[in-house]
């Protein structure tokens, strides 16, 4: 017998993006529904394919308390020769990450089976996951291990405006080095990511809010946030990516004297 129905099921009549389209909503929508792989789909299919069957993913991920970054921001984001400068949380992630870089070159290499050969390089394309109207795309900093604070943050203001707009452009794109990937405003706090390929570790970042931390034996309100990092792991070990994802905690932990001291 069919099975009973007290009053009919519907669904939201909002819409949804979904690989680089809106989707129509769970009641007006077809049953099924079919999308051509093509275009950015594509693209974001064969190098993920490529990337989970080609590298052997390990992955390390670290909590820790960025209340001291919270507060530089809000202090520096204060001053009136900032005030046009978009400051944000991605902004000293990047930092850190490309200091961790110039700590530990291994972490920003590439493994190149066909030659034999692990590729390290000394200078970081740094590629920002840019979720998109087409989709995700990497559009990468060119050299972002060489900007300041200030450099930075422009630096991805304007890799960030030119994806949402459409006008990235493939040598954007092209040669990045290392990752990251910003699940944070989401209200996400953690992700394990694919690796790009011909990349040697991505950077996942989750948000940065207020939770209950010890802080000498007593429990008080911090900043939290979360972070993880996929590597590859035929040229980098666990010890290596321990080191490196600690090294940028550490450096989220106390940014000024990051930025100072070095």
């Amino acid at each position: 017998p069919a099975p009973l129905r007290s009053a009919p099921i519907t669904g939201p009549t909002s819409t949804s993006r979904f690989v680089g389209r809106e989707l129509a909503s769970w009641a007006s929508g077809p049953k099924e529904e079919r999308i051509p792989v093509k275009g950015v789909l594509r693209s974001m299919s064969d190098a993920m394919v490529q990337s989970a069957f080609s590298a052997p993913h390990a992955a390390v991920w670290v909590r820790f308390d960025v209340t001291k970054t919270m507060e530089l921001l809000a202090s520096l984001k204060r001053r009136s020769n900032l005030q046009d400068i978009r400051l944000s949380p991605l902004t000293m992630v990047a930092l850190a990450f490309c200091d961790a870089a110039r700590h530990f070159p291994g972490i920003n290499s590439s493994f190149d089976a066909a030659a034999g050969e692990v590729i390290v390089r000394r200078s970081v394309n740094l590629g920002i996951a840019a979720d998109t109207p087409r989709g995700l795309i990497v559009p990468n900093i060119k050299g972002a291990d060489e900007l300041d604070l200030v450099g930075m943050a422009q630096a991805l203001e304007v890799l960030i405006e030119k994806a949402r707009n459409g006008t990235t452009t493939p040598n954007e794109m092209y040669a990045t080095t290392l990752t990251i990937t910003n699940v944070g405003p989401f209200g996400v706090d953690a992700a394990i990511p694919i690796l790009p390929p011909g990349t040697g570790a991505i950077l996942a970042v989750g948000q940065f809010a207020k939770a209950p931390w010890v802080v000498n034996d007593e429990v008080v309100v911090r900043f939290v946030g979360e972070i993880a990092m996929s590597f590859d792991h035929r040229q980098v070990d666990g010890a290596m990516a321990s080191r490196v994802l600690s090294h940028v905690a550490r450096y989220l932990e106390d940014p000024a004297a990051a930025i100072i001291a070095g």
